[in-house]
């Protein structure tokens, strides 16, 4: 039973903060005016707040930067270095399979410069560090040692690695005209994004996306102080899916489509079992080597 009631602690904290970005949502929208749309605004206040939750959560179970996985500055970079490679190795092969069983095509409608191509490029890795400098921290720092404190490793990782892939499908898709939002908008707005968890739609990236979690808890958990080789993996993962959607169409009629979902034309049952391979071959192999 304690396992249940911290698992869902997090889930508590996380409806408190949204709740609070309906509000802050609310007041920013009305000192600003419409220029964004509610639904996108409260989603982002969601995640920036739980991002800024790691320092006082931090504080809070008494973890240092060293707990969370950070190593020295230097050795960080390096990790990421080996992270972004280990990011590549892990997902081109799954792209090129991608494009080899007509999955994505290329978009001819499309013509691209060298220096459009490469901008592109190098904008998707900002991103994708952003992405992964912000999720990595929350979910394979302070959300999988402030649970691995509680019980044990595999639980902290199966359940850190369950929130990490339903934040995905936090989202809402109702767009409220200006002129109709109240302070009531982003609650309703907040309900639709938490019933989004109930489509069925989203079973087969959900359970991908799952997956990545407890790829990438494993590192963290399997070598000490290895934050920066998940941010650098990560990065490389978001990389280059962004990459591909930019340079690639994702053909819903290709006979192997159920190979992906519609989440991003990437992440689905082929990356869930590529990964699952890869995890299970790590421990055949350190089975072998320290039995």
């Amino acid at each position: 039973m304690k396992i249940v009631g911290y698992g869902l602690l997090p889930l508590f904290i996380l409806l408190i903060l949204a709740s609070v970005a309906c509000v802050l949502g609310y007041v920013i929208l009305m000192g600003a005016g419409d220029v964004v749309e509610a639904r996108k605004l409260i989603s982002k206040v969601t995640l920036v707040l739980l991002v800024l939750c790691i320092f006082p959560v931090r504080k809070w179970l008494g973890l240092t930067w060293s707990d969370l996985g950070f190593a020295r500055v230097a050795d960080f970079f390096k990790q990421m270095g080996w992270g972004l490679l280990l990011g590549i190795a892990t997902l081109l092969p799954v792209l090129i399979a991608l494009y080899g069983l007509d999955i994505h095509v290329w978009d001819e409608a499309r013509e691209w410069s060298f220096g459009k191509a490469a901008s592109r490029i190098v904008v998707a890795l900002l991103l994708a560090l952003l992405i992964s400098f912000a999720e990595e921290p929350l979910f394979r720092g302070t959300l999988l040692n402030g649970l691995g404190r509680k019980m044990p490793m595999i639980s902290a990782i199966v359940i850190s690695s369950i929130y990490y892939a339903a934040l995905h499908f936090l989202k809402g898709k109702t767009d409220v005209p200006y002129e109709e939002i109240t302070i009531m908008t982003g609650f309703e707005l907040m309900l639709e994004a938490f019933a989004n968890w109930l489509n069925p739609g989203i079973v087969s990236a959900l359970l991908a996306l799952f997956v990545v979690g407890v790829f990438l808890a494993i590192i963290r958990t399997e070598f000490k102080q290895s934050m920066g080789v998940c941010v650098g993996c990560h990065a490389a993962w978001v990389w280059q899916i962004k990459s591909s959607k930019t340079f690639f169409n994702t053909d819903q009629h290709a006979e192997y489509y159920y190979l992906v979902s519609s989440y991003d034309g990437v992440v689905g049952p082929l990356v869930a079992v590529w990964l699952s391979l890869a995890i299970a071959v790590y421990y055949l192999w350190k089975k072998r080597i320290n039995p």
